[in-house]
């Protein structure tokens, strides 16, 4: 089972952005459970709850990175700040 992750480039940036997600999946559902959420209209073309917005965010956050692997050699934890603001201006603004 040790092997079962081998093929994965386990470096810190990585690690730390899945804990990141899972700890804002716990914080979402205690928020949602304490709080339910109402539909809004921010910038994004549709009316979004909290838990579509962190869907929203953690895809672009997703995508920054995986672009900024494919498209440059500069150091990830660049795109990992780049993508947690992505996140908080869509949880904020969207």
């Amino acid at each position: 089972m040790a092997n079962a992750f081998s093929w994965m480039s386990w470096t810190l940036p990585v690690a730390v952005f899945f804990i990141c997600v899972a700890l804002m999946l716990v914080g979402m559902t205690v928020w949602e459970i304490r709080s339910p959420t109402t539909e809004r209209k921010g910038f994004l073309p549709m009316r979004t709850t909290r838990g579509d917005r962190l869907f929203i965010g953690l895809l672009s956050a997703a995508y920054i990175n995986l672009a900024w692997v494919g498209l440059t050699d500069l150091d990830q934890w660049y795109a990992a700040a780049i993508g947690f603001v992505a996140l908080l201006l869509i949880m904020r603004k969207g």
